[in-house]
Protein backbone atom coordinates (compact mmCIF):
# COMPACT_ATOMS: atom_id res chain seq x y z
CA UNK A 1 0.00 0.00 0.00
CA UNK A 2 0.95 3.91 -1.20
CA UNK A 3 0.96 6.78 1.02
CA UNK A 4 -2.23 7.67 -1.22
CA UNK A 5 -4.02 4.13 0.11
CA UNK A 6 -3.16 4.75 3.87
CA UNK A 7 -5.07 8.62 3.31
CA UNK A 8 -7.93 7.11 1.74
CA UNK A 9 -8.09 4.20 4.45
CA UNK A 10 -7.18 6.59 7.52
CA UNK A 11 -9.22 9.52 6.44
CA UNK A 12 -12.57 7.30 5.26
CA UNK A 13 -12.63 5.44 7.97
CA UNK A 14 -12.10 8.53 10.68
CA UNK A 15 -14.62 10.55 9.05
CA UNK A 16 -17.76 8.10 9.36
CA UNK A 17 -16.50 7.01 12.89
CA UNK A 18 -16.34 10.65 13.94
CA UNK A 19 -18.92 12.18 12.75
CA UNK A 20 -21.35 9.89 13.90
CA UNK A 21 -19.94 10.15 17.67
CA UNK A 22 -20.29 13.63 16.76
CA UNK A 23 -24.44 13.74 16.07
CA UNK A 24 -24.71 11.70 18.58
CA UNK A 25 -22.42 11.81 21.53
CA UNK A 26 -24.77 12.57 24.62
CA UNK A 27 -27.75 10.76 25.96
CA UNK A 28 -30.40 11.49 28.48
CA UNK A 29 -32.00 8.08 28.99
CA UNK A 30 -32.01 4.31 27.83
CA UNK A 31 -34.82 5.37 25.11
CA UNK A 32 -32.04 7.38 22.93
CA UNK A 33 -29.07 5.43 23.92
CA UNK A 34 -31.03 2.16 23.14
CA UNK A 35 -33.64 3.38 19.97
CA UNK A 36 -31.97 6.40 18.83
CA UNK A 37 -35.07 8.31 19.95
CA UNK A 38 -37.07 6.67 17.03
CA UNK A 39 -35.90 9.52 14.56
CA UNK A 40 -34.58 6.87 12.00
CA UNK A 41 -36.31 6.84 8.33
CA UNK A 42 -36.54 4.54 6.04
CA UNK A 43 -33.84 5.20 3.76
CA UNK A 44 -31.69 4.81 7.15
CA UNK A 45 -32.91 1.94 8.08
CA UNK A 46 -32.46 -0.13 4.89
CA UNK A 47 -29.05 1.28 4.01
CA UNK A 48 -28.45 -0.09 8.24
CA UNK A 49 -29.97 -3.25 7.58
CA UNK A 50 -27.86 -4.13 4.26
CA UNK A 51 -24.85 -3.05 6.69
CA UNK A 52 -25.43 -5.17 9.22
CA UNK A 53 -25.67 -8.06 7.08
CA UNK A 54 -23.08 -6.69 4.49
CA UNK A 55 -20.00 -7.70 7.16
CA UNK A 56 -16.73 -7.75 5.80
CA UNK A 57 -17.22 -11.19 5.64
CA UNK A 58 -19.43 -10.80 2.26
CA UNK A 59 -16.41 -8.98 0.61
CA UNK A 60 -13.52 -11.34 2.10
CA UNK A 61 -15.44 -14.89 1.48
CA UNK A 62 -18.28 -14.07 -1.50
CA UNK A 63 -15.50 -13.57 -3.95
CA UNK A 64 -13.84 -16.18 -3.63
CA UNK A 65 -16.40 -18.22 -2.66
CA UNK A 66 -17.25 -17.25 -6.42
CA UNK A 67 -14.11 -18.12 -7.89
CA UNK A 68 -14.06 -21.28 -6.52
CA UNK A 69 -17.53 -22.81 -6.37
CA UNK A 70 -19.46 -20.33 -8.78
CA UNK A 71 -22.71 -18.18 -8.86
CA UNK A 72 -24.46 -20.93 -7.03
CA UNK A 73 -24.18 -19.54 -3.08
CA UNK A 74 -26.68 -16.44 -4.38
CA UNK A 75 -29.74 -19.61 -4.41
CA UNK A 76 -28.91 -19.15 -0.09
CA UNK A 77 -30.63 -15.70 -0.78
CA UNK A 78 -33.60 -16.90 -2.73
CA UNK A 79 -35.74 -17.17 0.33
CA UNK A 80 -35.33 -13.66 1.84
CA UNK A 81 -37.63 -11.21 -0.27
CA UNK A 82 -40.39 -13.43 1.09
CA UNK A 83 -39.06 -13.41 4.37
CA UNK A 84 -39.28 -9.84 4.58
CA UNK A 85 -42.96 -9.75 3.44
CA UNK A 86 -44.11 -11.77 6.43
CA UNK A 87 -41.75 -10.08 9.06
CA UNK A 88 -43.48 -6.50 7.45
CA UNK A 89 -47.06 -7.44 7.79
CA UNK A 90 -47.13 -9.97 11.07
CA UNK A 91 -43.50 -9.43 13.21
CA UNK A 92 -42.78 -5.22 12.62
CA UNK A 93 -46.51 -4.27 13.86
CA UNK A 94 -46.60 -6.07 17.33
CA UNK A 95 -43.01 -5.09 18.06
CA UNK A 96 -44.37 -1.65 17.31
CA UNK A 97 -47.65 -1.86 19.55
CA UNK A 98 -45.87 -3.11 22.51
CA UNK A 99 -43.06 -0.42 22.52
CA UNK A 100 -40.65 -3.27 22.84
CA UNK A 101 -37.04 -2.85 23.13
CA UNK A 102 -35.91 -6.11 22.16
CA UNK A 103 -37.88 -8.93 20.06
CA UNK A 104 -37.61 -10.99 23.30
CA UNK A 105 -39.67 -8.89 25.53
CA UNK A 106 -42.50 -9.83 23.82
CA UNK A 107 -42.07 -13.38 24.55
CA UNK A 108 -42.64 -12.81 27.78
CA UNK A 109 -45.71 -10.87 27.37
CA UNK A 110 -46.91 -14.12 25.18
CA UNK A 111 -45.64 -16.30 27.63
CA UNK A 112 -43.85 -16.36 30.59
CA UNK A 113 -40.14 -15.33 31.81
CA UNK A 114 -38.36 -18.65 31.06
CA UNK A 115 -39.29 -18.55 27.76
CA UNK A 116 -37.81 -14.83 27.08
CA UNK A 117 -34.71 -15.74 28.78
CA UNK A 118 -33.71 -18.90 27.89
CA UNK A 119 -34.57 -17.02 23.91
CA UNK A 120 -32.13 -14.19 25.13
CA UNK A 121 -29.33 -16.44 26.09
CA UNK A 122 -29.65 -18.43 22.95
CA UNK A 123 -29.37 -14.74 21.00
CA UNK A 124 -26.43 -14.10 23.16
CA UNK A 125 -24.42 -17.08 22.61
CA UNK A 126 -24.81 -17.18 18.74
CA UNK A 127 -24.42 -13.67 18.14
CA UNK A 128 -21.88 -13.25 20.56
CA UNK A 129 -19.80 -15.96 18.29
CA UNK A 130 -20.56 -14.68 15.20
CA UNK A 131 -19.46 -11.08 16.17
CA UNK A 132 -15.84 -12.81 16.68
CA UNK A 133 -16.00 -14.02 13.73
CA UNK A 134 -16.70 -10.60 11.94
CA UNK A 135 -13.53 -8.85 13.78
CA UNK A 136 -11.20 -11.73 12.94
CA UNK A 137 -12.32 -11.50 9.43
CA UNK A 138 -11.19 -8.08 8.50
CA UNK A 139 -7.92 -8.39 11.07
CA UNK A 140 -6.41 -11.47 8.83
CA UNK A 141 -7.00 -8.67 5.82
CA UNK A 142 -4.87 -6.10 8.18
CA UNK A 143 -2.44 -8.42 9.28
CA UNK A 144 -1.47 -9.77 5.82
CA UNK A 145 -1.42 -5.97 4.18
CA UNK A 146 0.74 -4.72 7.03
CA UNK A 147 2.68 -7.75 8.33
CA UNK A 148 1.19 -7.33 11.76
CA UNK A 149 0.51 -9.42 14.51
CA UNK A 150 -3.39 -10.92 14.04
CA UNK A 151 -3.64 -10.75 17.68
CA UNK A 152 -2.59 -7.34 17.35
CA UNK A 153 -5.03 -6.30 14.56
CA UNK A 154 -8.21 -8.05 16.16
CA UNK A 155 -7.44 -6.10 19.45
CA UNK A 156 -7.43 -2.62 16.75
CA UNK A 157 -10.25 -3.44 14.60
CA UNK A 158 -12.25 -4.01 18.21
CA UNK A 159 -10.88 -1.63 19.74
CA UNK A 160 -12.28 0.88 17.53
CA UNK A 161 -15.93 -0.70 16.83
CA UNK A 162 -16.24 -0.66 21.02
CA UNK A 163 -14.86 2.72 20.93
CA UNK A 164 -17.80 4.59 18.72
CA UNK A 165 -20.23 1.73 19.80
CA UNK A 166 -19.79 2.63 23.59
CA UNK A 167 -19.85 6.29 23.18
CA UNK A 168 -22.88 6.83 20.20
CA UNK A 169 -25.23 4.23 21.21
CA UNK A 170 -27.74 2.97 18.36
CA UNK A 171 -28.44 6.68 16.49
CA UNK A 172 -24.56 6.44 15.87
CA UNK A 173 -24.68 3.11 14.94
CA UNK A 174 -27.05 4.06 12.04
CA UNK A 175 -25.57 7.16 11.29
CA UNK A 176 -21.83 5.21 10.71
CA UNK A 177 -23.67 2.51 8.72
CA UNK A 178 -25.50 4.71 6.54
CA UNK A 179 -22.42 6.31 5.01
CA UNK A 180 -19.90 2.86 5.60
CA UNK A 181 -23.15 1.52 2.74
CA UNK A 182 -22.79 4.35 0.52
CA UNK A 183 -18.65 3.36 0.59
CA UNK A 184 -19.12 0.20 0.18
CA UNK A 185 -21.80 0.53 -2.41
CA UNK A 186 -19.20 3.09 -4.37
CA UNK A 187 -16.25 0.53 -3.66
CA UNK A 188 -17.71 -2.28 -5.35
CA UNK A 189 -18.89 -0.81 -8.81
CA UNK A 190 -15.27 0.88 -9.10
CA UNK A 191 -13.79 -2.53 -8.37
CA UNK A 192 -16.00 -4.55 -11.07
CA UNK A 193 -15.42 -1.85 -13.82
CA UNK A 194 -11.48 -1.39 -12.92
CA UNK A 195 -11.50 -5.95 -13.15
CA UNK A 196 -13.03 -5.79 -16.89
CA UNK A 197 -10.39 -3.43 -17.79
CA UNK A 198 -7.85 -5.67 -16.60
CA UNK A 199 -9.14 -8.23 -19.12
CA UNK A 200 -7.43 -8.46 -22.63
CA UNK A 201 -8.77 -5.40 -24.99
CA UNK A 202 -10.00 -8.01 -27.67
CA UNK A 203 -11.96 -9.54 -24.45
CA UNK A 204 -15.51 -8.02 -23.97
CA UNK A 205 -17.55 -8.58 -21.18
CA UNK A 206 -19.92 -11.06 -23.29
CA UNK A 207 -16.45 -12.87 -23.78
CA UNK A 208 -16.01 -13.22 -20.38
CA UNK A 209 -18.91 -14.25 -19.55
CA UNK A 210 -18.64 -16.70 -21.77
CA UNK A 211 -15.17 -18.19 -20.77
CA UNK A 212 -16.74 -18.49 -16.85
CA UNK A 213 -19.97 -20.14 -18.22
CA UNK A 214 -17.65 -23.07 -19.90
CA UNK A 215 -15.77 -23.29 -16.52
CA UNK A 216 -19.43 -23.60 -14.83
CA UNK A 217 -19.42 -20.91 -13.14
CA UNK A 218 -22.41 -19.53 -13.98
CA UNK A 219 -24.22 -22.22 -12.90
CA UNK A 220 -27.19 -19.87 -10.55
CA UNK A 221 -29.92 -23.30 -10.51
CA UNK A 222 -29.36 -26.41 -9.12
CA UNK A 223 -33.26 -28.32 -8.54
CA UNK A 224 -31.11 -31.36 -6.81
CA UNK A 225 -32.97 -32.34 -4.06
CA UNK A 226 -29.89 -33.99 -2.11
CA UNK A 227 -30.03 -33.01 1.63
CA UNK A 228 -26.42 -32.74 1.71
CA UNK A 229 -26.33 -30.20 -1.05
CA UNK A 230 -25.11 -26.86 0.78
CA UNK A 231 -26.78 -24.22 -2.02
CA UNK A 232 -29.81 -25.95 -3.93
CA UNK A 233 -32.85 -23.92 -5.15
CA UNK A 234 -34.83 -26.03 -2.78
CA UNK A 235 -32.38 -24.78 0.50
CA UNK A 236 -32.22 -21.93 -0.38
CA UNK A 237 -36.02 -21.02 -0.76
CA UNK A 238 -37.02 -23.02 1.77
CA UNK A 239 -34.28 -23.16 4.42
CA UNK A 240 -33.13 -19.63 3.27
CA UNK A 241 -36.50 -18.71 4.53
CA UNK A 242 -36.66 -19.54 8.05
CA UNK A 243 -33.08 -18.22 8.00
CA UNK A 244 -34.10 -14.80 7.13
CA UNK A 245 -37.17 -15.00 8.77
CA UNK A 246 -34.93 -15.77 11.70
CA UNK A 247 -32.47 -13.59 11.22
CA UNK A 248 -34.80 -9.81 10.35
CA UNK A 249 -37.70 -10.95 12.32
CA UNK A 250 -35.75 -12.42 15.78
CA UNK A 251 -32.28 -11.21 15.98
CA UNK A 252 -31.57 -7.96 17.85
CA UNK A 253 -29.28 -6.72 15.85
CA UNK A 254 -31.65 -6.23 13.19
CA UNK A 255 -34.69 -5.78 14.66
CA UNK A 256 -32.94 -2.73 16.39
CA UNK A 257 -32.09 -1.44 13.35
CA UNK A 258 -36.17 -1.02 12.78
CA UNK A 259 -37.44 -0.90 16.13
CA UNK A 260 -35.97 2.93 15.86
CA UNK A 261 -37.65 4.21 13.18
CA UNK A 262 -39.68 7.32 13.21
CA UNK A 263 -43.16 4.96 13.20
CA UNK A 264 -44.34 1.19 12.01
CA UNK A 265 -44.18 2.10 8.33
CA UNK A 266 -40.69 3.31 7.94
CA UNK A 267 -39.63 0.13 9.58
CA UNK A 268 -41.76 -1.50 7.00
CA UNK A 269 -40.43 -0.08 4.06
CA UNK A 270 -36.85 0.25 5.33
CA UNK A 271 -36.99 -3.62 5.49
CA UNK A 272 -38.55 -3.95 2.14
CA UNK A 273 -36.27 -1.82 0.42
CA UNK A 274 -33.35 -4.74 1.98
CA UNK A 275 -35.63 -7.21 0.44
CA UNK A 276 -35.73 -5.74 -2.89
CA UNK A 277 -31.76 -4.84 -3.21
CA UNK A 278 -30.26 -7.62 -1.44
CA UNK A 279 -30.05 -10.76 -3.82
CA UNK A 280 -29.22 -8.17 -6.66
CA UNK A 281 -26.23 -6.85 -4.27
CA UNK A 282 -24.99 -10.74 -3.54
CA UNK A 283 -25.34 -11.65 -6.94
CA UNK A 284 -23.43 -8.34 -8.12
CA UNK A 285 -20.57 -9.37 -5.16
CA UNK A 286 -20.65 -13.07 -6.53
CA UNK A 287 -19.76 -12.27 -10.17
CA UNK A 288 -16.95 -10.01 -9.14
CA UNK A 289 -15.23 -13.37 -8.02
CA UNK A 290 -16.40 -14.54 -11.97
CA UNK A 291 -14.66 -11.93 -13.26
CA UNK A 292 -11.25 -12.51 -10.71
CA UNK A 293 -11.43 -16.36 -12.14
CA UNK A 294 -12.08 -14.58 -15.93
CA UNK A 295 -8.53 -12.26 -15.04
CA UNK A 296 -6.61 -15.59 -13.62
CA UNK A 297 -7.80 -17.49 -17.35
CA UNK A 298 -4.92 -14.22 -18.94
CA UNK A 299 -2.62 -14.43 -15.78
CA UNK A 300 -1.03 -16.82 -13.98
CA UNK A 301 -3.00 -17.84 -10.27
CA UNK A 302 -1.02 -19.19 -7.34
CA UNK A 303 -1.79 -22.56 -6.67
CA UNK A 304 -2.76 -21.42 -3.17
CA UNK A 305 -3.87 -17.71 -2.60
CA UNK A 306 -2.35 -17.56 1.08
CA UNK A 307 0.99 -15.82 0.30
CA UNK A 308 1.86 -16.63 4.34
CA UNK A 309 1.42 -20.24 2.80
CA UNK A 310 3.67 -19.92 -0.37
CA UNK A 311 6.28 -18.41 1.66
CA UNK A 312 6.70 -21.31 4.27
CA UNK A 313 7.17 -23.32 1.54
CA UNK A 314 8.99 -21.90 -0.43
CA UNK A 315 11.67 -21.95 2.95
CA UNK A 316 11.22 -24.99 3.53
CA UNK A 317 12.46 -28.54 2.91
CA UNK A 318 9.08 -28.98 1.17
CA UNK A 319 9.99 -26.63 -1.45
CA UNK A 320 10.93 -29.27 -4.23
CA UNK A 321 7.46 -30.60 -4.11
CA UNK A 322 5.94 -27.61 -3.78
CA UNK A 323 7.79 -26.55 -7.43
CA UNK A 324 7.02 -29.81 -8.66
CA UNK A 325 3.37 -29.13 -7.96
CA UNK A 326 3.27 -25.22 -9.26
CA UNK A 327 4.80 -26.32 -12.29
CA UNK A 328 2.32 -29.23 -12.93
CA UNK A 329 -0.46 -26.73 -12.13
CA UNK A 330 0.86 -23.69 -14.36
CA UNK A 331 0.76 -26.38 -17.33
CA UNK A 332 -2.91 -27.67 -16.45
CA UNK A 333 -3.73 -23.76 -16.35
CA UNK A 334 -2.12 -22.75 -19.50
CA UNK A 335 -4.35 -26.60 -20.99
CA UNK A 336 -7.64 -25.17 -19.45
CA UNK A 337 -7.05 -21.33 -20.29
CA UNK A 338 -6.28 -23.09 -24.21
CA UNK A 339 -9.49 -24.76 -23.88
CA UNK A 340 -12.05 -22.20 -22.03
CA UNK A 341 -10.60 -19.65 -24.94
CA UNK A 342 -10.56 -21.23 -28.31
CA UNK A 343 -12.45 -24.83 -27.56
CA UNK A 344 -15.34 -26.39 -27.13
CA UNK A 345 -14.71 -29.70 -25.86
CA UNK A 346 -16.85 -29.43 -22.42
CA UNK A 347 -15.26 -33.20 -21.44
CA UNK A 348 -11.87 -31.51 -21.71
CA UNK A 349 -12.61 -28.58 -19.77
CA UNK A 350 -14.20 -31.07 -16.93
CA UNK A 351 -11.03 -32.73 -16.73
CA UNK A 352 -8.57 -29.96 -16.62
CA UNK A 353 -10.48 -28.46 -13.80
CA UNK A 354 -10.74 -31.28 -11.61
CA UNK A 355 -7.01 -31.68 -12.63
CA UNK A 356 -6.54 -28.42 -11.25
CA UNK A 357 -8.66 -28.70 -8.09
CA UNK A 358 -6.69 -32.20 -7.16
CA UNK A 359 -3.34 -30.11 -7.71
CA UNK A 360 -4.69 -27.49 -5.35
CA UNK A 361 -5.78 -29.70 -2.96
CA UNK A 362 -2.50 -31.63 -2.49
CA UNK A 363 -0.74 -28.05 -2.04
CA UNK A 364 -2.94 -27.69 1.14
CA UNK A 365 -2.71 -30.95 1.97
CA UNK A 366 1.12 -30.53 1.73
CA UNK A 367 0.91 -27.00 3.86
CA UNK A 368 -1.66 -28.69 6.65
CA UNK A 369 0.73 -31.26 7.21
CA UNK A 370 3.56 -29.22 7.67
CA UNK A 371 2.58 -25.61 9.01
CA UNK A 372 -0.65 -26.39 10.85
CA UNK A 373 -0.47 -22.93 12.60
CA UNK A 374 -0.66 -21.73 8.78
CA UNK A 375 -4.55 -21.37 6.80
CA UNK A 376 -4.45 -23.61 3.91
CA UNK A 377 -7.82 -23.04 2.83
CA UNK A 378 -7.64 -19.86 0.89
CA UNK A 379 -10.78 -19.13 -0.67
CA UNK A 380 -10.83 -16.22 1.83
CA UNK A 381 -7.33 -14.46 0.96
CA UNK A 382 -8.36 -14.88 -3.48
CA UNK A 383 -9.99 -11.56 -3.41
CA UNK A 384 -7.59 -9.53 -1.33
CA UNK A 385 -4.45 -11.47 -3.09
CA UNK A 386 -6.02 -9.92 -6.26
CA UNK A 387 -6.76 -6.46 -4.75
CA UNK A 388 -3.13 -5.93 -3.40
CA UNK A 389 -1.21 -7.70 -6.52
CA UNK A 390 -3.45 -6.11 -9.70
CA UNK A 391 -5.17 -3.19 -8.37
CA UNK A 392 -4.00 0.59 -8.98
CA UNK A 393 -2.78 2.75 -5.79
CA UNK A 394 -5.97 4.68 -4.17
CA UNK A 395 -8.33 1.98 -5.17
CA UNK A 396 -6.67 -0.20 -3.08
CA UNK A 397 -7.11 2.08 -0.01
CA UNK A 398 -10.66 2.53 -1.06
CA UNK A 399 -11.53 -1.04 -1.14
CA UNK A 400 -9.83 -1.95 2.04
CA UNK A 401 -11.73 0.66 3.51
CA UNK A 402 -14.75 -0.90 2.22
CA UNK A 403 -13.89 -4.24 4.08
CA UNK A 404 -13.15 -2.70 7.38
CA UNK A 405 -16.45 -0.49 6.79
CA UNK A 406 -18.38 -3.69 6.34
CA UNK A 407 -16.56 -5.35 9.39
CA UNK A 408 -17.35 -1.95 11.63
CA UNK A 409 -20.86 -2.03 10.53
CA UNK A 410 -21.60 -5.62 11.28
CA UNK A 411 -19.45 -5.82 14.83
CA UNK A 412 -21.11 -2.71 15.86
CA UNK A 413 -24.49 -3.77 15.55
CA UNK A 414 -23.93 -6.99 17.09
CA UNK A 415 -22.30 -5.07 20.04
CA UNK A 416 -25.16 -2.42 20.11
CA UNK A 417 -28.13 -5.46 20.08
CA UNK A 418 -25.98 -8.15 22.49
CA UNK A 419 -25.70 -5.02 24.69
CA UNK A 420 -29.34 -4.07 24.49
CA UNK A 421 -30.76 -7.79 25.42
CA UNK A 422 -28.14 -8.22 27.91
CA UNK A 423 -29.63 -4.98 29.66
CA UNK A 424 -33.29 -5.07 28.94
CA UNK A 425 -33.98 -8.80 29.01
CA UNK A 426 -31.61 -10.16 31.91
CA UNK A 427 -30.59 -7.27 33.69
CA UNK A 428 -33.53 -4.37 33.70
CA UNK A 429 -35.76 -7.39 34.46
CA UNK A 430 -34.06 -9.00 37.62
CA UNK A 431 -32.51 -5.32 38.85
CA UNK A 432 -35.32 -2.50 38.67
CA UNK A 433 -36.17 0.87 39.69
CA UNK A 434 -32.92 2.23 39.03
CA UNK A 435 -32.51 5.69 37.37
CA UNK A 436 -32.37 6.30 33.46
CA UNK A 437 -28.75 7.31 33.82
CA UNK A 438 -27.89 3.82 35.28
CA UNK A 439 -29.17 1.74 33.03
CA UNK A 440 -27.32 3.94 30.13
CA UNK A 441 -24.05 3.00 32.10
CA UNK A 442 -25.07 -0.72 32.33
CA UNK A 443 -25.78 -0.83 28.33
CA UNK A 444 -22.13 0.68 27.86
CA UNK A 445 -20.95 -1.89 30.31
CA UNK A 446 -22.15 -4.78 28.80
CA UNK A 447 -21.54 -3.29 25.05
CA UNK A 448 -17.58 -3.14 26.61
CA UNK A 449 -18.06 -6.60 27.79
CA UNK A 450 -19.32 -8.49 24.68
CA UNK A 451 -16.67 -6.30 22.55
CA UNK A 452 -14.25 -8.02 24.85
CA UNK A 453 -15.59 -11.16 24.55
CA UNK A 454 -15.66 -11.20 20.95
CA UNK A 455 -11.68 -10.10 20.43
CA UNK A 456 -10.92 -12.69 23.06
CA UNK A 457 -12.95 -15.21 20.81
CA UNK A 458 -11.46 -13.86 17.46
CA UNK A 459 -7.53 -13.89 18.72
CA UNK A 460 -8.37 -17.91 18.91
CA UNK A 461 -10.34 -18.00 15.90
CA UNK A 462 -9.26 -20.18 12.49
CA UNK A 463 -10.54 -20.17 9.06
CA UNK A 464 -13.50 -22.88 8.71
CA UNK A 465 -13.90 -23.76 4.71
CA UNK A 466 -14.53 -19.76 4.43
CA UNK A 467 -15.51 -17.19 6.74
CA UNK A 468 -18.88 -16.67 5.33
CA UNK A 469 -19.90 -20.35 5.75
CA UNK A 470 -19.18 -20.25 9.29
CA UNK A 471 -20.70 -17.46 10.12
CA UNK A 472 -24.19 -18.84 8.73
CA UNK A 473 -23.41 -21.98 10.25
CA UNK A 474 -23.17 -20.75 13.54
CA UNK A 475 -26.65 -19.52 12.66
CA UNK A 476 -28.28 -21.72 11.50
CA UNK A 477 -27.64 -24.10 14.41
CA UNK A 478 -29.95 -21.67 17.06
CA UNK A 479 -32.06 -19.75 14.50
CA UNK A 480 -34.41 -22.35 13.75
CA UNK A 481 -35.46 -23.14 17.52
CA UNK A 482 -35.66 -19.64 17.63
CA UNK A 483 -38.07 -19.08 15.36
CA UNK A 484 -40.22 -21.93 16.18
CA UNK A 485 -40.30 -19.94 19.43
CA UNK A 486 -41.84 -17.11 17.86
CA UNK A 487 -44.38 -18.43 15.04
CA UNK A 488 -45.82 -20.74 17.92
CA UNK A 489 -46.23 -17.11 19.88
CA UNK A 490 -47.52 -15.31 17.02
CA UNK A 491 -49.68 -17.52 15.03
CA UNK A 492 -51.10 -19.91 17.87
CA UNK A 493 -52.61 -18.79 21.02
CA UNK A 494 -53.31 -22.97 22.75
CA UNK A 495 -49.87 -23.28 23.23
CA UNK A 496 -48.56 -21.80 26.96
CA UNK A 497 -44.89 -21.00 27.81
CA UNK A 498 -44.13 -24.64 29.77
CA UNK A 499 -44.57 -26.48 26.41
CA UNK A 500 -42.92 -23.66 24.39
CA UNK A 501 -40.03 -23.86 27.07
CA UNK A 502 -39.31 -27.97 27.09
CA UNK A 503 -40.58 -27.83 23.23
CA UNK A 504 -37.17 -25.70 22.41
CA UNK A 505 -34.74 -27.10 24.56
CA UNK A 506 -35.05 -30.26 22.77
CA UNK A 507 -35.14 -29.41 19.27
CA UNK A 508 -31.87 -27.13 19.94
CA UNK A 509 -30.51 -30.52 21.41
CA UNK A 510 -31.41 -32.37 18.83
CA UNK A 511 -30.29 -29.98 16.05
CA UNK A 512 -26.96 -29.87 17.35
CA UNK A 513 -26.65 -33.89 17.40
CA UNK A 514 -27.85 -33.27 13.74
CA UNK A 515 -25.00 -30.76 13.07
CA UNK A 516 -22.12 -32.85 14.94
CA UNK A 517 -23.63 -36.16 12.99
CA UNK A 518 -22.99 -34.15 9.77
CA UNK A 519 -26.45 -36.15 8.59
CA UNK A 520 -27.68 -32.92 6.69
CA UNK A 521 -26.52 -29.71 4.88
CA UNK A 522 -26.56 -26.79 7.59
CA UNK A 523 -29.01 -24.81 5.67
CA UNK A 524 -31.73 -27.51 6.30
CA UNK A 525 -31.38 -26.83 10.33
CA UNK A 526 -33.37 -23.79 10.18
CA UNK A 527 -36.06 -25.59 8.37
CA UNK A 528 -35.98 -28.86 11.20
CA UNK A 529 -35.30 -26.76 13.85
CA UNK A 530 -38.56 -24.27 13.58
CA UNK A 531 -40.68 -27.38 12.50
CA UNK A 532 -39.50 -29.22 15.49
CA UNK A 533 -39.80 -26.29 17.81
CA UNK A 534 -43.32 -26.10 16.49
CA UNK A 535 -44.61 -29.59 16.37
CA UNK A 536 -43.09 -30.39 20.02
CA UNK A 537 -44.70 -27.76 21.19
CA UNK A 538 -48.16 -28.89 20.11
CA UNK A 539 -47.28 -32.38 21.36
CA UNK A 540 -46.23 -31.18 24.76
CA UNK A 541 -49.32 -28.69 25.11
CA UNK A 542 -51.42 -31.68 25.03
CA UNK A 543 -49.60 -33.89 27.02
CA UNK A 544 -49.80 -31.28 29.62
CA UNK A 545 -53.64 -30.04 29.30
CA UNK A 546 -53.91 -34.01 30.07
Amino acid sequence: MGSIDWIILIGTLSLIVFYGIWKNRSHNNIREYLRGGNQARWWTIGLSVMATQASAITFLSTPGQAYHDGMGFVQFYFGLPFAMLVICLFFIPIYHKLKVYTAYEYLETRFDIRVRTLTSILFLIQRGLAAGITIYAPAIIMSIVLGWDLKLMVLLVGGIVIFYTLIGGTKTVNITQKQQMFVILIGIIIAFGYILQLLPKEISFSDALEIAGKAGKLKVLDFSLDLNSRYTFWSGLTGGFFLALSYFGTDQSQVQRYLSGKSLKEGQIGLIMNGILKVPLQFFILLIGVMVFVFYQFEYAPINFNPKAITALKNSNFSYRYNQLEIENQKTQNDLKHELINGNDQEKITYLREKELLQRKKAKTLIKNNFSEIESNDKDFVFISFILTNLPKGLIGLLIAVILSAAMSSTASELNSLATTSTIDIYKRNVQNKSEIHYVNISKFFTFFWGLIAIIFASFGNLFENLIQLVNIIGSLFYGTILGIFLIAIFTKQIKGKAVFWSSIVSEIFILLLFTKNIVGFLWLNLFGTLLTVSLGIIFQKVMND
